[in-house]
């Protein structure tokens, strides 16, 4: 049909938003991790700052990320995604120039919570327009596709901020500005390729009026439970995302670019592991919920047998396994299952309220294991929290969807 083409009528519309999705998402995580390996760099360039200093770096940006998720999805649902999807990069890029120009650690906070205001924006944006125009039966897959440019950016980001940085050919500050090219690219792409949608118009139908969201529908059981699980999966993600390089030259003897190789194959191993399982998720849409809880309890165990081992082997071995079976392969499957039940016109809404409740780990992780490894001189009574936190979360999944069930909905 036309309507789902660019007027080059070349390739479907459900198709380009795959790709320039997955685009956004590489620049926004190559800005999430390139500061993470070379704490120690940061922490000389302003004056000595300590590890909970360092930590509240990305728990600055990941407030401001957090605190846009709900206002965000309201706005797409109001306004449109295009007209609040731009503006929120523009205002990514504003933040990422205040980090890369500050002169003291303050001003890196105040950047940092712009940053993440302005990423704030795209997580509603992605998954409603996913939820919206991708096929039911591509739905998990397509997601897994979008999902895999957090994937790439957090390798990019990892890889040449310890070998450019690291190595000391460029200063920390270059690759910043390098990002801000970037977000300026992805912006002129966001113009190009998505379509200007008209806000939602009044409901007036019975049936539609049925489907609007509202705070109940917010909280029912389905909803509560995908709260706690997405919760403790974040959680541990984020410890890995801001923790494990400096957690790896710390505490178990890598240094220069291997940090950075050995951090960055939890993301480049969770490609191919979101892809196999979305594809198996999509084909058996009745066992998801099964998928997820025996996704996470694995992703749980290799963590686990990775932080405790001496072995450097096995601890390689454990990250390419906890990035095969965590996060980037569980959350394709989450949303997907979250998207069968979504309300037309409150899609954005839906997700924002999602990943406000997920998202909120990452703004108390990176402080508080910050603040545990200046107590104890050590990051390990953090990742074995992180385990405990999946085990719980994964535990209350498993009792909500087995014994709750929600009005006109089926438990497994």
């Amino acid at each position: 049909m036309n309507e789902k083409k660019r007027l080059n009528g070349q390739m479907p519309y459900w198709k380009q938003i795959i790709y320039i999705l997955t685009i956004g998402w590489i620049v926004i995580w190559i800005y999430r991790t390139i500061l993470t390996p070379i704490y120690p760099i940061i922490s000389d360039y302003f004056g000595g700052a300590t590890d909970a200093e360092l930590g509240h770096i990305s728990s600055f940006y990941f407030l401001g990320y957090v605190c846009m998720q709900i206002p965000s999805g309201v706005l797409v649902d109001k306004l449109g995604k295009k007209q609040i999807l731009i503006p929120g990069f523009l205002l990514f890029g504003l933040g990422a120039l205040v980090v890369g120009l500050a002169q003291n650690i303050g001003i890196v906070f105040v950047g940092s919570v712009l940053a993440g205001l302005g990423c704030g924006t795209y997580y509603g944006v992605a998954y409603s327009l996913t939820a919206e125009y991708v096929p039911v039966s591509k739905r998990s897959l397509s997601t897994a596709i979008v999902n895999s440019g957090t994937a790439i950016g957090s390798g990019l980001g990892l890889i040449s901020s310890s070998y450019l940085v690291g190595t000391g050919v460029l200063p920390w500050q270059a690759l910043i500005f390098a990002t801000i090219v970037l977000i300026l690219l992805a912006v002129t792409m966001f113009l190009y390729f998505i379509r200007l949608e008209k806000p939602n118009k009044a409901i007036n139908t019975k049936s539609e009026k049925k489907k609007t969201m509202s705070i109940r529908a917010l909280f029912k059981p389905r909803m509560v439970s995908a709260y706690i699980l997405y919760f403790s999966t974040l959680y541990t993600y984020y410890l890995i995302d801001t923790w494990l390089p400096n957690f790896l030259e710390t505490e178990k003897g890598f240094s220069g670019t291997s940090v950075g190789l050995a951090s960055s194959l939890v993301f480049f191993t969770a490609i191919p592991g979101a892809l196999i399982f979305s594809r198996i998720a999509d084909r058996i849409p009745m066992k998801k919920v099964q998928m997820i809880i025996l996704l996470e309890l694995l992703a749980a165990s290799v963590l686990f047998i990775t932080v405790t081992t001496t072995s450097q082997t096995i601890l390689v071995i454990g990250i390419m396994a906890y990035g095969f079976f965590g996060k980037l392969a569980v959350e394709p499957i989450i949303i997907s299952w979250l998207g069968e039940s979504a309300p037309r016109g409150s899609i954005a809404t839906m997700y924002g309220v999602f990943n406000f409740f997920g998202m909120s780990a990452s703004v108390i992780v990176p402080s508080l294991t910050g603040k545990i490894s200046d107590i104890t001189g050590s990051k390990l009574y953090a990742f074995y929290l992180a385990i405990l936190i999946i085990g719980i979360g994964t535990f209350l999944f498993y009792l909500i969807n087995r014994f709750v069930r929600d009005t006109n909905e089926n438990t497994y």
